[in-house]
Protein backbone atom coordinates (compact mmCIF):
# COMPACT_ATOMS: atom_id res chain seq x y z
CA UNK A 1 0.00 0.00 0.00
CA UNK A 2 1.15 3.48 -0.87
CA UNK A 3 1.52 5.93 2.32
CA UNK A 4 2.30 9.37 1.37
CA UNK A 5 5.94 10.93 1.95
CA UNK A 6 5.97 12.85 5.14
CA UNK A 7 8.95 15.13 4.49
CA UNK A 8 9.39 17.59 1.89
CA UNK A 9 12.40 19.72 0.11
CA UNK A 10 11.05 22.96 -1.71
CA UNK A 11 13.64 24.67 -3.88
CA UNK A 12 13.90 28.33 -4.06
CA UNK A 13 16.94 28.73 -6.76
CA UNK A 14 17.57 32.41 -6.67
CA UNK A 15 21.17 34.05 -4.89
CA UNK A 16 22.26 37.04 -4.45
CA UNK A 17 25.50 36.21 -5.73
CA UNK A 18 27.21 32.78 -7.39
CA UNK A 19 29.72 31.26 -5.60
CA UNK A 20 32.61 29.49 -7.35
CA UNK A 21 32.17 26.00 -6.47
CA UNK A 22 28.63 25.77 -6.57
CA UNK A 23 27.01 23.77 -9.11
CA UNK A 24 23.24 23.07 -7.63
CA UNK A 25 20.31 24.51 -10.10
CA UNK A 26 20.76 28.85 -9.50
CA UNK A 27 20.68 32.13 -11.11
CA UNK A 28 21.59 35.36 -9.79
CA UNK A 29 18.10 36.59 -8.58
CA UNK A 30 18.08 40.28 -10.44
CA UNK A 31 15.37 40.41 -13.28
CA UNK A 32 14.24 37.29 -12.55
CA UNK A 33 10.13 36.47 -12.40
CA UNK A 34 10.46 35.54 -8.57
CA UNK A 35 6.76 36.28 -7.92
CA UNK A 36 5.92 33.81 -10.94
CA UNK A 37 8.44 31.50 -9.69
CA UNK A 38 6.60 31.28 -5.95
CA UNK A 39 3.00 31.08 -7.67
CA UNK A 40 4.22 27.88 -9.74
CA UNK A 41 6.17 26.54 -7.00
CA UNK A 42 3.02 26.96 -4.34
CA UNK A 43 0.84 24.98 -7.80
CA UNK A 44 3.20 22.02 -7.81
CA UNK A 45 3.32 21.65 -3.86
CA UNK A 46 -0.42 22.06 -3.92
CA UNK A 47 -0.91 19.22 -6.34
CA UNK A 48 0.54 16.73 -3.95
CA UNK A 49 -2.76 17.80 -1.51
CA UNK A 50 0.01 17.36 1.53
CA UNK A 51 -1.55 18.03 4.91
CA UNK A 52 0.85 15.92 7.43
CA UNK A 53 4.79 16.80 6.36
CA UNK A 54 7.72 15.49 9.88
CA UNK A 55 10.05 17.86 8.12
CA UNK A 56 10.33 20.33 5.45
CA UNK A 57 13.67 21.95 3.78
CA UNK A 58 13.60 24.83 2.00
CA UNK A 59 16.90 25.00 0.23
CA UNK A 60 18.37 26.63 -2.30
CA UNK A 61 19.55 28.70 -4.23
CA UNK A 62 19.52 30.97 -1.07
CA UNK A 63 15.68 31.09 0.12
CA UNK A 64 16.92 33.85 1.81
CA UNK A 65 17.70 35.86 -0.99
CA UNK A 66 13.80 36.93 -1.71
CA UNK A 67 12.27 39.77 0.30
CA UNK A 68 11.39 39.63 3.75
CA UNK A 69 7.59 40.36 2.00
CA UNK A 70 7.97 37.24 -0.97
CA UNK A 71 9.54 35.22 2.12
CA UNK A 72 6.47 35.50 4.64
CA UNK A 73 4.07 34.71 1.65
CA UNK A 74 5.91 31.12 0.82
CA UNK A 75 6.54 30.15 4.75
CA UNK A 76 2.40 31.21 5.43
CA UNK A 77 1.13 29.26 2.08
CA UNK A 78 3.24 26.20 2.65
CA UNK A 79 2.51 26.02 6.22
CA UNK A 80 -0.96 26.86 6.09
CA UNK A 81 -2.09 23.27 5.04
CA UNK A 82 -0.25 21.28 7.29
CA UNK A 83 -1.21 20.00 10.82
CA UNK A 84 1.81 21.64 12.83
CA UNK A 85 1.49 19.43 15.87
CA UNK A 86 3.14 16.93 13.61
CA UNK A 87 6.04 18.97 11.77
CA UNK A 88 8.78 18.45 13.45
CA UNK A 89 11.73 20.50 11.68
CA UNK A 90 10.91 23.16 9.46
CA UNK A 91 14.42 24.30 8.01
CA UNK A 92 15.60 26.77 6.00
CA UNK A 93 18.82 27.84 4.49
CA UNK A 94 20.12 31.33 5.03
CA UNK A 95 23.08 33.05 3.56
CA UNK A 96 25.07 35.53 6.18
CA UNK A 97 25.00 38.38 3.71
CA UNK A 98 21.04 38.37 3.44
CA UNK A 99 19.41 38.03 6.50
CA UNK A 100 18.91 40.92 7.46
CA UNK A 101 16.71 42.02 10.95
CA UNK A 102 13.82 42.35 8.68
CA UNK A 103 13.97 38.44 7.10
CA UNK A 104 14.80 37.21 10.65
CA UNK A 105 11.12 38.63 12.02
CA UNK A 106 9.54 36.85 9.57
CA UNK A 107 11.01 33.61 10.40
CA UNK A 108 10.34 34.20 14.19
CA UNK A 109 6.43 34.04 13.75
CA UNK A 110 6.77 31.67 11.26
CA UNK A 111 6.74 27.75 12.23
CA UNK A 112 10.75 27.82 11.03
CA UNK A 113 12.54 26.17 13.70
CA UNK A 114 16.17 25.45 12.46
CA UNK A 115 18.22 27.60 10.38
CA UNK A 116 21.03 26.45 8.10
CA UNK A 117 23.64 29.32 7.29
CA UNK A 118 26.01 28.97 5.02
CA UNK A 119 29.22 30.15 6.59
CA UNK A 120 32.13 28.46 4.45
CA UNK A 121 34.55 29.73 6.11
CA UNK A 122 34.99 32.67 8.23
CA UNK A 123 38.41 34.23 6.53
CA UNK A 124 37.46 37.25 4.91
CA UNK A 125 39.90 36.87 2.18
CA UNK A 126 38.92 32.95 1.66
CA UNK A 127 35.66 33.91 1.38
CA UNK A 128 36.67 36.55 -1.51
CA UNK A 129 38.58 34.05 -3.22
CA UNK A 130 35.55 31.41 -3.67
CA UNK A 131 33.11 34.17 -4.59
CA UNK A 132 30.95 34.74 -1.32
CA UNK A 133 29.41 38.12 -0.32
CA UNK A 134 29.41 38.13 3.01
CA UNK A 135 32.25 38.88 5.73
CA UNK A 136 33.13 36.91 8.69
CA UNK A 137 31.47 40.05 11.39
CA UNK A 138 28.09 39.05 9.35
CA UNK A 139 28.49 35.48 10.60
CA UNK A 140 29.05 36.48 14.02
CA UNK A 141 25.77 39.55 13.96
CA UNK A 142 23.43 36.84 11.68
CA UNK A 143 23.82 34.36 14.38
CA UNK A 144 23.69 36.69 17.29
CA UNK A 145 20.27 38.10 15.63
CA UNK A 146 18.74 34.52 15.47
CA UNK A 147 19.61 33.06 19.00
CA UNK A 148 17.93 36.58 20.08
CA UNK A 149 14.92 35.94 18.02
CA UNK A 150 14.44 32.62 20.32
CA UNK A 151 16.41 30.23 17.79
CA UNK A 152 18.37 27.72 19.31
CA UNK A 153 18.91 25.24 16.43
CA UNK A 154 21.33 26.57 14.30
CA UNK A 155 23.25 24.67 11.57
CA UNK A 156 26.63 26.21 9.73
CA UNK A 157 28.20 24.74 6.39
CA UNK A 158 31.48 24.56 6.37
CA UNK A 159 34.05 23.52 3.43
CA UNK A 160 37.43 22.70 4.12
CA UNK A 161 40.89 21.86 1.18
CA UNK A 162 40.01 24.97 -0.27
CA UNK A 163 42.67 26.34 -2.63
CA UNK A 164 45.43 27.67 -0.74
CA UNK A 165 44.11 26.27 2.85
CA UNK A 166 46.28 25.00 5.22
CA UNK A 167 46.19 23.48 8.46
CA UNK A 168 46.72 26.48 10.73
CA UNK A 169 43.42 28.06 8.70
CA UNK A 170 41.60 24.89 9.05
CA UNK A 171 42.51 24.93 12.94
CA UNK A 172 41.58 28.43 12.91
CA UNK A 173 37.93 27.47 11.55
CA UNK A 174 37.58 24.75 13.82
CA UNK A 175 38.00 26.69 17.08
CA UNK A 176 35.97 30.24 15.39
CA UNK A 177 32.95 27.51 14.54
CA UNK A 178 33.19 26.09 17.90
CA UNK A 179 33.10 29.33 19.64
CA UNK A 180 30.07 30.29 17.55
CA UNK A 181 27.99 27.75 20.48
CA UNK A 182 25.48 25.93 18.47
CA UNK A 183 24.54 22.66 18.05
CA UNK A 184 24.73 21.49 14.07
CA UNK A 185 27.34 21.34 11.47
CA UNK A 186 28.29 20.38 8.28
CA UNK A 187 31.90 20.11 6.94
CA UNK A 188 32.43 19.28 3.14
CA UNK A 189 35.67 18.93 1.63
CA UNK A 190 36.07 20.93 -1.45
CA UNK A 191 34.74 19.06 -4.55
CA UNK A 192 35.06 19.88 -7.83
CA UNK A 193 31.79 20.06 -10.49
CA UNK A 194 31.22 20.68 -13.83
CA UNK A 195 30.22 24.12 -15.35
CA UNK A 196 31.91 25.84 -12.08
CA UNK A 197 34.15 28.90 -12.30
CA UNK A 198 36.79 26.50 -9.75
CA UNK A 199 36.29 23.32 -12.36
CA UNK A 200 37.61 25.82 -15.05
CA UNK A 201 40.58 27.22 -13.16
CA UNK A 202 41.76 23.71 -12.58
CA UNK A 203 41.49 22.71 -15.99
CA UNK A 204 43.67 25.78 -16.54
CA UNK A 205 46.01 24.42 -14.51
CA UNK A 206 45.11 27.79 -12.05
CA UNK A 207 43.69 26.20 -8.26
CA UNK A 208 46.03 25.01 -5.85
CA UNK A 209 43.89 22.23 -4.38
CA UNK A 210 45.45 21.21 -0.78
CA UNK A 211 46.94 17.23 -1.54
CA UNK A 212 45.53 14.06 -0.11
CA UNK A 213 47.08 13.24 2.31
CA UNK A 214 46.35 16.63 3.99
CA UNK A 215 43.06 17.05 3.45
CA UNK A 216 42.54 13.62 5.29
CA UNK A 217 44.67 15.42 7.69
CA UNK A 218 42.20 17.96 7.90
CA UNK A 219 38.99 15.66 7.99
CA UNK A 220 41.11 14.30 11.14
CA UNK A 221 41.72 16.76 12.77
CA UNK A 222 37.58 18.51 12.40
CA UNK A 223 36.51 14.87 13.74
CA UNK A 224 38.85 14.77 16.74
CA UNK A 225 38.35 18.42 17.62
CA UNK A 226 34.04 18.37 16.99
CA UNK A 227 34.44 15.27 19.35
CA UNK A 228 36.12 17.06 22.15
CA UNK A 229 32.98 20.15 21.51
CA UNK A 230 30.55 17.60 22.39
CA UNK A 231 29.34 17.09 18.47
CA UNK A 232 28.55 13.44 17.55
CA UNK A 233 29.98 12.61 14.12
CA UNK A 234 26.66 11.05 12.99
CA UNK A 235 27.00 11.29 8.86
CA UNK A 236 30.21 11.72 7.16
CA UNK A 237 29.77 15.08 6.67
CA UNK A 238 27.11 16.10 9.60
CA UNK A 239 28.27 16.87 13.33
CA UNK A 240 25.89 17.74 15.67
CA UNK A 241 25.14 17.64 19.62
CA UNK A 242 22.63 15.10 21.03
CA UNK A 243 18.91 15.20 20.00
CA UNK A 244 20.20 18.37 17.37
CA UNK A 245 20.69 16.33 14.17
CA UNK A 246 18.85 16.98 10.65
CA UNK A 247 16.26 15.04 10.91
CA UNK A 248 14.85 16.34 7.04
CA UNK A 249 18.58 14.74 6.22
CA UNK A 250 18.30 11.42 8.35
CA UNK A 251 15.32 11.08 6.39
CA UNK A 252 17.41 10.93 2.94
CA UNK A 253 20.06 8.76 4.75
CA UNK A 254 17.50 6.39 5.52
CA UNK A 255 16.14 6.03 2.42
CA UNK A 256 12.51 7.25 2.99
CA UNK A 257 10.70 8.80 0.40
CA UNK A 258 9.70 12.20 -0.14
CA UNK A 259 8.40 15.65 -2.12
CA UNK A 260 10.90 17.88 -4.49
CA UNK A 261 8.95 20.94 -4.97
CA UNK A 262 10.46 23.65 -7.31
CA UNK A 263 12.78 24.06 -10.56
CA UNK A 264 15.75 21.51 -9.88
CA UNK A 265 14.15 19.75 -7.24
CA UNK A 266 14.49 16.15 -6.97
CA UNK A 267 11.59 13.96 -5.58
CA UNK A 268 11.09 10.10 -4.42
CA UNK A 269 7.16 9.19 -4.26
CA UNK A 270 5.70 6.13 -4.55
CA UNK A 271 8.76 4.04 -5.82
CA UNK A 272 9.64 6.56 -8.57
CA UNK A 273 12.81 9.07 -8.03
CA UNK A 274 11.76 12.11 -10.49
CA UNK A 275 13.75 15.16 -10.89
CA UNK A 276 12.17 18.60 -12.40
CA UNK A 277 12.99 20.87 -15.15
CA UNK A 278 15.92 23.13 -14.08
CA UNK A 279 15.90 26.18 -16.23
CA UNK A 280 13.00 28.70 -14.69
CA UNK A 281 11.11 29.69 -17.76
CA UNK A 282 10.89 25.43 -18.44
CA UNK A 283 9.93 24.92 -14.82
CA UNK A 284 6.68 27.90 -15.32
CA UNK A 285 5.79 26.62 -18.36
CA UNK A 286 5.75 22.58 -17.16
CA UNK A 287 3.49 23.50 -14.05
CA UNK A 288 1.59 25.23 -16.11
CA UNK A 289 0.99 22.31 -18.74
CA UNK A 290 0.60 20.14 -15.47
CA UNK A 291 3.69 18.07 -14.90
CA UNK A 292 6.96 19.70 -13.46
CA UNK A 293 8.98 16.62 -14.02
CA UNK A 294 11.71 16.29 -16.46
CA UNK A 295 12.55 12.59 -16.01
CA UNK A 296 10.93 9.75 -13.41
CA UNK A 297 12.49 6.48 -13.34
CA UNK A 298 10.65 3.39 -11.21
CA UNK A 299 13.44 1.68 -9.08
CA UNK A 300 13.74 -2.00 -9.16
CA UNK A 301 13.89 -4.13 -6.15
CA UNK A 302 17.96 -4.40 -6.86
CA UNK A 303 18.06 -0.85 -7.28
CA UNK A 304 16.19 -0.24 -3.89
CA UNK A 305 18.52 -2.67 -2.18
CA UNK A 306 21.02 -0.94 -3.82
CA UNK A 307 20.32 2.79 -2.71
CA UNK A 308 19.54 1.49 0.80
CA UNK A 309 23.16 0.75 1.30
CA UNK A 310 24.62 3.90 -0.58
CA UNK A 311 22.67 5.88 1.58
CA UNK A 312 22.63 3.96 4.58
CA UNK A 313 26.37 3.88 4.73
CA UNK A 314 26.93 7.51 5.22
CA UNK A 315 25.27 7.60 8.85
CA UNK A 316 27.27 6.56 11.69
CA UNK A 317 24.81 4.13 13.09
CA UNK A 318 25.13 1.94 9.76
CA UNK A 319 22.31 -0.40 8.71
CA UNK A 320 20.97 -3.00 10.14
CA UNK A 321 20.87 -6.23 8.73
CA UNK A 322 17.58 -7.37 10.18
CA UNK A 323 15.47 -4.12 9.03
CA UNK A 324 17.38 -4.57 5.99
CA UNK A 325 15.57 -7.90 5.96
CA UNK A 326 12.41 -7.06 6.91
CA UNK A 327 12.21 -3.90 4.59
CA UNK A 328 13.54 -6.52 1.29
CA UNK A 329 12.58 -10.00 2.36
CA UNK A 330 16.00 -11.20 0.86
CA UNK A 331 18.91 -12.34 3.41
CA UNK A 332 21.31 -9.86 3.98
CA UNK A 333 24.10 -11.93 4.01
CA UNK A 334 23.41 -14.15 0.45
CA UNK A 335 22.55 -10.60 -0.77
CA UNK A 336 25.63 -8.80 -0.13
CA UNK A 337 27.81 -10.62 2.78
CA UNK A 338 31.17 -11.32 0.97
CA UNK A 339 31.75 -7.33 -0.02
CA UNK A 340 31.17 -6.72 3.33
CA UNK A 341 33.75 -9.94 4.43
CA UNK A 342 35.88 -8.30 1.60
CA UNK A 343 35.78 -4.45 3.07
CA UNK A 344 36.00 -5.33 6.64
CA UNK A 345 38.87 -7.85 5.99
CA UNK A 346 40.44 -3.93 4.32
CA UNK A 347 39.54 -1.80 7.52
CA UNK A 348 36.80 0.08 6.14
CA UNK A 349 33.69 -1.52 7.93
CA UNK A 350 33.94 -2.40 11.82
CA UNK A 351 33.57 -6.00 12.16
CA UNK A 352 30.18 -6.20 13.45
CA UNK A 353 27.44 -9.63 12.62
CA UNK A 354 24.51 -7.04 13.09
CA UNK A 355 25.31 -3.69 11.73
CA UNK A 356 26.72 -2.61 8.62
CA UNK A 357 29.39 0.23 9.23
CA UNK A 358 32.22 2.09 8.10
CA UNK A 359 35.26 2.59 10.31
CA UNK A 360 36.85 6.13 10.29
CA UNK A 361 38.87 5.06 7.48
CA UNK A 362 35.63 3.71 5.67
CA UNK A 363 34.05 7.30 6.12
CA UNK A 364 37.16 9.12 4.49
CA UNK A 365 36.72 7.35 1.34
CA UNK A 366 32.97 7.40 2.05
CA UNK A 367 31.45 6.92 -1.53
CA UNK A 368 34.33 4.83 -2.74
CA UNK A 369 33.18 2.14 0.16
CA UNK A 370 29.62 2.41 -0.64
CA UNK A 371 29.98 2.03 -4.51
CA UNK A 372 31.14 -1.66 -3.64
CA UNK A 373 27.55 -2.62 -3.09
CA UNK A 374 26.58 -1.63 -6.11
CA UNK A 375 25.88 -5.05 -8.72
CA UNK A 376 27.54 -4.31 -11.92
Amino acid sequence: MYTKPTSAYVHIPFCTQICYYCDFSKVFIKNQPVDAYLEHLLQEYTSYDIKHLQTLYIGGGTPTALSAKQLEFLLAELTKKLDLSLLEELTIEANPGDLDPDKIAVLKVSPVNRVSLGVQTFDDRMLKQIGRSHLEKDIYENIANLKLAGFDNISIDLIYALPKQTMDNVRENVAKAVALDIPHMSLYSLILENHTVFMNRMRRGKLPLPKEDLEAEMFEYIIEELKKAGFEHYEISNFSKPGFESRHNLMYWDNAEYFGIGAGASGYVNGVRYKNHGPIRHYLEAVEKGNARVSEEHLSKQEMMEEEMFLGLRKKSGISKQRFEEKFGVSFDRQYGHVVTELTEQGLLVPDKDIVRMTKKGLFLGDTVAEKFILE
